[in-house]
């Protein structure tokens, strides 16, 4: 199976599209040589959320970043493709197969750690290590019930739905950002985080009616790379629980805290988040 790439866009941002083999063209950056990063993003974010990483560790490795369907800049096919979790993990896996990219080195951010989870399981061969940040997702613990989200947690996002739906974007987005990060984190972002997040606003409603699943110790089990799970000392306490209970689940994990930081760790820490990266992946 082959993909084509169209070199086109943006020769400033490097941006290509591989049209794959099921018709989907997954617009990506591909900069650096050596081995492969893959890299992929969360909610309200496409591969410019990389662009930090990047820039830098293009220089030991090859490193891509996609957009997943649906996210900017989504043409008609990948509009056309039911949102959810699960393709956007099939997706991933056909385009690493297309550019005969495998094994790759794959790190995930918050709902992208969540896809990128799910891809390590179901496509062990595509997969050489992994790396969760934040990974976003409920967690299921043994006797007890699976972690729901809280009553005034679904009020929010019932509401940054409605306001994204009534085109009131800034609302919903500082609404939303600020709740999964810290407060005030929306209006200190900066200008290019805040076009971004813009740009992918239209896929918020959809991501909240796409639930995603609970991570349990079998589905763990699955996982059987080497395993790299982040947190911002400062991210909100469902995310460093999955942390934390992933680590002990995944046989190959280790356990890393960056001090200081919240939810957007790689963009506000930078140097922390890509020497993390340099120390874990092998052959730089």
């Amino acid at each position: 199976m082959n993909a084509r790439t169209d070199t086109a866009a943006s020769a400033a941002s490097g941006l290509a599209f591989a049209a794959l083999p099921s018709g989907l063209r997954i617009p990506y950056t591909d900069s650096g040589s050596g081995e492969p990063l893959l890299f992929v993003h969360g909610s309200l974010c496409d591969y410019r959320y990389w662009s930090v990483q990047t820039a830098a560790l293009s220089r030991q490795f090859r490193c891509i970043a996609v957009s997943l369907s649906h996210y900017w800049p989504a043409d008609e096919a990948g509009l056309a493709r039911p949102f959810s979790w699960q393709s956007h993990a099939e997706e991933l896996a056909e385009f690493i197969t297309a550019l005969a990219l495998d094994p790759v080195h794959l790190v995930g951010h918050s709902r992208g750690g969540c896809v990128a989870f799910q891809l390590a399981r179901a496509h062990p061969q595509l997969v050489r290590t992994l790396t969760l940040a934040d990974p976003g997702g409920p967690l299921h613990v043994e006797g007890r019930p699976d972690a729901a989200l809280a009553p005034e947690t679904l009020a929010l996002r019932a509401r940054v739905a409605e306001l994204i739906d009534e085109g009131a974007f800034e609302g919903g987005l500082e609404m939303f950002v600020d709740s999964v990060s810290m407060p005030g984190i929306w209006r200190r972002s900066s200008p290019a985080f805040r076009t971004m997040a813009l740009d992918n606003a239209a896929t918020l409603p959809k991501q909240f009616r796409d639930p995603l699943p609970a991570y349990t110790r079998a589905a763990a089990a699955g996982v059987h790379c080497p395993t790299l799970l982040i947190e911002g000392e400062r991210s909100p306490r469902m995310y460093r629980d999955n942390v934390e209970q992933l680590a002990h689940w995944i046989a190959h994990a280790e356990k890393q805290t960056i001090a200081g930081a919240s939810h957007g760790m790689n963009m506000t820490h930078p140097g922390s988040f890509n020497r993390l990266l340099r120390s874990f992946v092998p052959g730089h």
